[in-house]
């Protein structure tokens, strides 16, 4: 079982790497400049993570954080960064690519590809990197969204668990980052498309907002829960009910301050201010709305309940 964890803190720190060094390799492609090969200094912290990790606790995550996911983050979010940037100022560059928008077009690719098999080693990744840079950049910018949130996802379940966290609890917090994960993608494609050539600064304000929103990946105060002691309950009133509702009111904390709330602002901000309007982006703006307004009520509903509680223990009892 030991060998089996290592196995798999060794494994899902690997796909972080290689997920993070294809990002890399795709700027430098992008920007035609090997300088950023600079960025694989931020995958440094990773490697020490996992070389302390698997010496100090056997490859074992905390249980409240996770630094592997949080440190994944920080190597692969400055790529993407530059690669949508990028792209923002070349947007209007009439290049030819190839727009992997169909299953023929994906096929053509891979058959190409297996087309290079009689090509030496070095001629074949030559021809390899070729195939790969005439895709269209918004579709390899599009990739690496999708499979960063993939990953992030199967390597929160690859990671060894951490103490005190149970199997339950993991699949609620998978099960929350899927949702997550399908909300932040839908975020970042619809609202970077209605970004406009001259509209730089909106993209900064999505990209901002989206860096914002994937820190919730590393935190777990979600579905873990703490187990404050009888005697301390007994005796502050107060903390034991911060305790009972400490999942609800993170989830209601995530929803204002990181996720549905920042989404809300920032589509209020293309409607009104940029001029963008459209069926799609109004029906998302509802969305968010409501579901900031479901969490101020469950909010609303956990105070009254508090009070209720606190009424009734300071109720003298009769003997």
């Amino acid at each position: 079982m030991c060998m089996f964890k290592l196995t798999c803190a060794i494994t899902t720190r690997a796909l972080f790497l290689l997920v993070s060094l294809s990002s890399v390799w795709r700027v430098t492609s992008v920007k035609q400049d090997r300088n950023y090969w600079l960025l694989t200094i931020l995958f440094l912290p990773l490697v020490v993570e996992m070389i302390i990790t698997l010496k100090s606790r056997k490859g074992q995550d905390y249980k409240w954080f996770s630094p592997p996911i949080f440190l994944f983050l920080i190597s692969i979010i400055p790529s993407i960064w530059i690669l949508e940037l990028h792209q923002q100022n070349k947007a209007s560059s009439a290049l030819q690519c190839k727009n992997l928008d169909s299953w023929e077009k994906l096929h053509e690719m891979i058959t190409l590809n297996k087309n290079l098999g009689n090509l030496t080693d070095q001629s074949y990744v030559k021809n390899l990197k070729q195939v790969l840079s005439n895709v269209c950049p918004n579709n390899w910018i599009l990739a690496l969204h999708q499979i960063l949130l993939l990953l992030l996802i199967v390597g929160k379940w690859l990671l060894p668990l951490g103490g005190g966290v149970t199997r339950e609890e993991l699949s609620q917090l998978l099960l929350i980052f899927v949702g997550t994960a399908a909300d932040i993608l839908e975020f970042t494609s619809e609202t970077l498309s209605d970004a406009k050539e001259n509209n730089l600064e909106l993209v900064y304000i999505v990209l901002s907002v989206w860096t914002w929103s994937m820190l919730q990946f590393p935190l777990h105060v979600a579905v873990v829960k703490s187990n404050p002691d009888s005697e301390g309950e007994q005796e502050a009133g107060e903390v034991s009910l911060l305790s009972k509702y400490s999942t609800d009111i993170w989830i209601i904390v995530e929803a204002l301050f990181i996720q549905d709330g920042p989404f809300l602002l920032v589509r209020l901000i293309v409607m009104t201010y940029y001029k963008v309007f459209h069926q799609m982006l109004i029906f998302f703006t509802v969305k968010n709305f409501l579901v900031v307004i479901l969490n101020l009520y469950r909010l609303v509903v956990i105070c009254q309940d508090s009070r209720s509680t606190a009424g009734r223990g300071s109720a003298v009892p009769c003997v």
